[in-house]
């Protein structure tokens, strides 16, 4: 995709990890050009860390060269088990609308995803990484934002157009000087994780989750599948576990052998954790951006949060560049953070309720879920209120006031897990295979190079036409019976005749017009960059954060 010359200062990227990673390539791919800021003098390599990636966040990391190289090296899997006491309660694969590039999730470590980004990042000229750059202090003001460093050598500035805080959880002094709060609780129990390497056959393609098996009585084991005959294996453990003690004793390998058995095996990487669930009140502070773990943290159960993050990076890459090259007013910056703190607030709310099914917070708690557990291997309603981590997905926009809400395509709410939500606004567009002048391509490869205006017939594609310079920047209009010659993305969409599907440059759905109305089609792109839409009947200008979309 190529770019005008920005117009502006280079935007920083605060934080190194896998989310200021993608950031920065993400910027790059606008052509932004980006400076990435680490406190730390060189990458540290040590543990898995975040290991399961999803089939939408492998789709994002493809838009700049590292999704297919990720999922190669990867270990995939299809399935998640659910066992209580050695019975299996249920077992799930994940939904598969259109044709998409990747499968449900992948398993890699976090060390070695770093490790590729890296690699892009070095060849990008249009990113620079400094190490041992410490941020101390953003002050910003109309034009930009100065960044204060403490380096070695001693104290720098890099003065940025805006700026994206990747910095993790140890953001505290960011977030302080921006006057944010960082609300939420720890939870008591920790759990034990180790990477062990063993020839287990059976187990390399799922996901294995028991309630109170014979080896961890009253409490949980999650079984991950890695590359190399490698498997992580999670144990909740009491507040007081002691990791030195235990492997001294001999106890961490009967801990081990009592799930694996006589198999020869070797511990990769060990560690304890105590997790977090906390929030930012604001992921946005004037030409400030929080993304990832600087501004939310979520228990690991359910993989949202190195997901969610490449999400924010995502989001917050299209609306700098949007903003910075004036295809869009500044005002399309506070949608980042209407967008991605409510997708903040929804993986609390899952991940807070997987920990309360996990440690109940009370006697009456502890009651319901024995009963849910007991019964659930015979009955149906008690096996659906079983919580073993709900595992990541997109979150869908359908409250944004970037979105144009269509009444005969309401949202649904939360569906079944494993599923997907049906198409519409606001819901990530379903990825197909496509063909644009003979050549087999993406559906959202094109999407993701501007707005993709979607027509099912000739009077639709009139329509989009007549509206497509409604905004500035690249907007590509579309015959959909044309770019889908065997009807798999037609299919996946339900699409109707006279219906022109607008899609933004993350890939979510922003509209799905159905009159045929070239107005109609003007006004919801103007929505979804945060500009006035034109009232057909008398002209007047009305204000799209008066527009409510409360369909979910």
């Amino acid at each position: 995709m190529s770019s005008p010359t920005w117009p502006a200062g280079p935007a920083v990227v605060v934080g190194a990890g896998p989310v200021g990673q993608t950031t920065a390539l993400l910027l790059a791919r606008w052509g932004v050009p980006t400076v990435v800021l680490d406190r730390r003098a060189e990458r540290d390599p040590v543990g898995s860390k975040a290991i399961c990636q999803q089939r939408d966040v492998l789709d994002i990391w493809e838009s700049v060269g590292a999704g297919a190289r990720i999922a190669r090296e990867g270990l995939t899997w299809t399935t998640a088990r659910t066992f209580h006491r050695g019975e299996e309660l249920f077992n799930y694969e994940f939904a598969e609308p259109g044709g998409p590039a990747f499968p449900p999730f992948v398993n890699l470590s976090q060390t070695r995803t770093e490790a590729i980004l890296d690699e892009l990042i070095a060849a990008e000229p249009l990113v620079e990484v400094r190490w041992n750059h410490r941020v101390t202090e953003l002050t910003q003001d109309a034009r930009g934002v100065t960044v204060q460093c403490e380096t070695p050598g001693g104290p720098a500035v890099v003065e940025a157009s805006y700026v994206v805080v990747c910095g993790g959880a140890r953001s505290e002094e960011l977030r302080g000087g921006l006057g944010l709060t960082f609300e939420g609780k720890s939870f008591d129990d920790r759990f034990l994780i180790c990477d062990i390497r063993a020839d287990l056959p059976g187990w390399a393609d799922e996901r294995r989750f028991h309630f109170d098996p014979e080896w961890n009585p009253g409490r949980q084991v999650l079984i991950h599948p890695c590359p190399g005959s490698t498997f992580r294996i999670d144990w909740q453990v009491p507040a007081d576990y002691d990791l030195d003690a235990e492997s001294a004793s001999g106890a961490l390998d009967t801990r081990i052998r009592r799930i694996i058995g006589d198999a020869d095996y070797e511990i990769v990487w060990k560690s304890v954790y105590r997790f977090q669930s906390r929030c930012v009140d604001r992921m946005r502070v004037g030409r400030v951006l929080l993304a990832g773990d600087a501004a939310h943290l979520v228990a690991p159960f359910g993989a949202r949060g190195l997901n969610s993050g490449v999400a924010d990076a995502e989001n917050a890459a299209w609306k700098i560049a949007y903003a910075g090259r004036g295809w869009a007013a500044e005002d399309l910056l506070e949608s980042y953070h209407h967008e991605r703190h409510a997708a903040a607030r929804e993986n609390l709310a899952v991940t807070t309720a997987t920990m309360d099914f996990f440690v109940p917070q009370n006697e009456r708690q502890a009651r319901h879920r024995a009963e849910i557990l007991a019964g659930a291997a015979t009955d149906a309603g008690l096996r659906a209120q079983v919580d073993s981590g709900r595992l990541a997905e997109p979150f869908w926009y359908v409250d944004s006031p970037l979105t144009s809400p269509n009444v005969a395509r309401p949202f649904a709410g939360r569906p079944p897990r494993g599923e997907a939500p049906t198409p519409g606004p606001g819901v990530l567009l379903p990825d197909a295979p496509v063909t644009v002048d003979g050549l087999a391509t993406r559906i959202r490869s094109l999407a993701r190079d501007g707005f993709l205006l979607l027509a099912t017939d000739a009077a639709a594609l009139a329509a989009a036409r007549s509206a497509a310079d409604a905004v500035r920047g690249p907007v590509r209009v579309a015959a959909l019976p044309d770019l889908d010659t065997d009807g798999v993305l037609g299919e996946a969409l339900a699409a109707r005749p006279g219906e022109v599907w607008i899609v933004r440059p993350d890939g979510h759905i922003a509209a799905v017009v159905a009159d045929r109305h070239a107005e109609e089609v003007a006004n919801a792109l103007r929505r979804a960059v945060a500009q006035p839409v034109i009232t057909r009947a008398i002209g007047q200008v009305e204000s799209i954060v008066e527009q409510s979309t409360a369909n979910r």
